[in-house]
């Protein structure tokens, strides 16, 4: 007879069952190795959170199977308009947090109250403000008990362009192998001080909006700080895992706003309230950066290179335990190293040119017809674009498809080479437009260099990846190692299974 829980169509934990088949011949047994696993009626889940540029995505992972049981995704609409200027780019907190909360009230209760961990991520670089012990209260909803903010200032994100380059040129020099760039959050502070500086007697903690939540849930008076967010602040030394307290203190930096640093992957603390049906004393980790998390969610060997192509482009790899970075930033070289797990470094290229160039050109097409007053979707723009370059199979069109200049070359824009008479067709240009993006890549980090430190294959993802045979084709032409295909990588899903890794 079988035990309870197990049934004649599923398996539990490997087991092999034996019971009489009716249609055969009395006491003549069969062996069926069932195929679907079980879930057990209380096994545990854990909860991933990402909260995005865009938006905010949660997912509930049974811990035992790492099937994810349930997805919610809610747009935040969250930018709001600056005072500092056009190249400013703020969101409200509170939009942020509604629609964590309205993600976390579309799950199943039944699943909520069975949490027993949290994994936070969220967008890197950015920054923002509140006073400590008041920087949110709780309060009865529809949903059970939520978090609101208060006393925060908005979130400056990654995309901030108001530290322009001569204002970085006036900070110190970090102590630290990674550049200094706009919108990080350290360089956001440092303007704070010099153009802003009533703020300081306003606020007295700061973190990323990740960063923020799990202090939130934790009901921490100072947030916590994984050494993924810390790095993208910049003014951190990877290797010693602390901030450049000496240089930041000479130049009146603010250091008591610095968050503590924990490991990454560890736990910062219990939820210390019931939350929307998750129990008080669920796990909370430490907020991961969205990067990590993505490839995580999709590097399922270590010898496997992440390519993700969206609005931009990114390839990266693990690099081996001994492996340490530079002491010093080198402002010319294409590949940044960013901490990851464990002690890990990943090799990214990390391209401002990707699926905005085919944007671009979509949009270029569609204006030059507006001027011959034809509208046309750009739906079907992109459509014709990619159908009439799956019938040429190669052009010498040359096209340098980086019109967004590069961190690396910021001076570096766009060019077209090698126009004749016979190689202006639609399905040519978009060709060569695809076969540039991906050129632009291999140059960041050559094929060869992947094949020397020890990748075996690439595993593509992106929406602009997903939508688009033709830049499929251009990299397999360019980039020769075995290359699969996933839909998305995951960042909710990644910090999730971080969590479940480490119980």
């Amino acid at each position: 007879p079988l035990s309870p829980g197990q049934s004649a169509g599923g398996e539990r934990s490997g087991c092999v069952l034996l019971f009489p088949q009716a249609s055969l011949l009395p006491g003549l047994f069969t062996v069926l190795q069932l195929k679907v696993i079980m879930q057990a009626p209380y096994a545990p889940c854990v909860l991933g959170l990402d909260l995005g540029t865009s938006s905010v995505k949660v997912v509930l992972l049974d811990a035992v199977s790492r099937a994810v049981v349930h997805s919610q995704t809610q747009e935040t609409k969250a930018e709001v308009s600056s005072l500092d200027g056009e190249q400013t780019r703020e969101q409200d907190v509170g939009k942020i947090v509604s629609a964590l909360h309205y993600c976390i009230a579309a799950m199943p209760k039944e699943h909520l109250r069975r949490v027993t961990r949290i994994g936070v991520s969220g967008q890197m670089h950015g920054v923002m403000m509140w006073k400590s012990q008041e920087g949110c209260k709780w309060q009865m909803s529809e949903a059970g008990l939520t978090f609101q903010p208060v006393e925060t200032s908005h979130l400056v994100t990654w995309q901030d362009g108001r530290c322009h380059r001569e204002f970085l040129a006036t900070l110190p020099q970090p102590d630290s192998h990674l550049n200094l760039a706009t919108g990080f959050g350290c360089a956001t502070i440092f303007w704070y001080m010099k153009n802003r500086p009533q703020i300081l007697q306003t606020y007295n903690v700061a973190g990323t909006i990740h960063d923020y939540v799990v202090a939130a849930l934790c009901g921490h008076d100072k947030p916590l700080m994984s050494a993924h967010n810390a790095a993208s602040w910049g003014y951190f030394n990877t290797k010693s895992g602390t901030w450049n307290l000496h240089i930041l203190k000479d130049s009146g930096f603010p250091i008591c706003w610095l968050p503590n640093i924990m490991e990454s992957g560890s736990i910062a603390g219990k939820t210390t309230h019931e939350w929307c049906g998750v129990p008080e004393g669920a796990e909370v980790g430490v907020a991961l950066g969205d990067f990590q998390c993505s490839v995580y969610s999709c590097m399922s060997e270590k010898t496997d290179a992440v390519l993700n192509i969206s609005t931009s482009a990114q390839l990266t790899f693990a690099l081996p335990p001994a492996f340490q970075p530079p002491d010093h930033p080198n402002p010319s070289s294409s590949v940044a190293y960013f901490p990851y797990l464990d002690g890990i470094y990943l090799a990214v290229a990390a391209a401002l040119n990707g699926g905005n160039i085919m944007s671009t050109f979509v949009g270029t097409l569609k204006q030059w017809m507006h001027e011959f007053g034809i509208e046309v979707p750009e739906s079907i723009i992109y459509c014709q674009t990619i159908n009439s370059a799956l019938n040429v199979d190669q052009t010498d069109l040359g096209v340098q498809a980086t019109i967004f200049g590069e961190r690396h070359l910021p001076g570096q824009l766009g060019s077209i080479t090698n126009i004749s008479p016979f190689n202006l067709s639609l399905g040519q240009m978009t060709r060569a437009l695809c076969r540039g993006i991906i050129e632009n890549l291999q140059a960041m980090l050559p094929c060869q260099r992947l094949v020397e430190s020890g990748v075996r294959r690439i595993v593509g993802s992106g929406s602009a990846l997903a939508r688009n045979q033709v830049l499929r084709q251009e990299l397999e032409k360019i980039f020769t190692l075995p290359i699969v295909y996933k839909e998305t990588v995951d960042s909710a899903v990644g910090v999730a299974l971080v969590m479940i890794d480490r119980m």
